[in-house]
């Protein structure tokens, strides 16, 4: 029976340690401290890493941007020269991955409380880890940003999130309604005289 026990209590020990270990929003954390600086010195910043761990190939996109020009392909490329190179020498993923540097898109994600004071006044939904009121997505514009809290407003109402409870963020883009065009959809000809 003691046996059984300390079996028990040992594989849940390994458990909890894989676990901590693999834990996403630890992970991409340690993982943009590893790369950001790098990026930096290439100019470029690193707005954050996504890490999503599979038993065949996971998949880890590292974020960039520039403050004065867009990304173009070439940025991309050297990026991941230089992070794979970085992991070569620190090895942090387990197992086969595929690496994709990317810039953020229209509809960029957010990682930090800067990200989102960047951006404030602009439509975002987040997803958080647990509920608040009783709701884990919340969308609507970015109202303010007081440390690590996160003030959103949804439905008309102010809704302040710590960013500890965040689990993924994005920009929502908002494009100019074009008018439909009318019946038929040509100009019609008058008819002169």
């Amino acid at each position: 029976m003691f046996w059984i026990e300390a079996w028990r209590d040992a594989c849940f020990a390994i458990f909890a340690l894989k676990l901590e270990r693999t834990g996403k929003p630890m992970r991409n954390e340690e993982l943009t401290n590893l790369v950001s600086p790098a990026i930096a010195d290439m100019g470029l910043e690193c707005l954050g890493v996504e890490y999503s761990p599979s038993h065949g190939n996971s998949l880890v996109r590292v974020y960039i941007d520039r403050a004065d020009a867009a990304v173009t392909v070439d940025d991309c490329e050297a990026v991941s020269r230089q992070v794979s190179a970085l992991f070569d020498v620190n090895d942090p993923i387990d197992g086969r991955y595929t690496l994709e540097v990317s810039s953020p898109g229209l509809d960029r994600p957010l990682y930090t409380p800067a990200q989102f004071a960047r951006f404030a006044g602009q439509q975002a939904k987040v997803e958080l880890s647990l509920p608040l009121n009783g709701r884990r997505r919340f969308q609507g514009p970015i109202l303010a940003v007081e440390g690590e809290t996160i003030t959103i407003e949804q439905d008309g109402v102010a809704v302040a999130i710590a960013h500890g409870n965040v689990q993924k963020a994005k920009l929502v883009p908002e494009f100019a309604s074009t008018p439909k065009p009318g019946k038929g959809g040509k100009a019609q000809k008058s008819k002169s005289t």
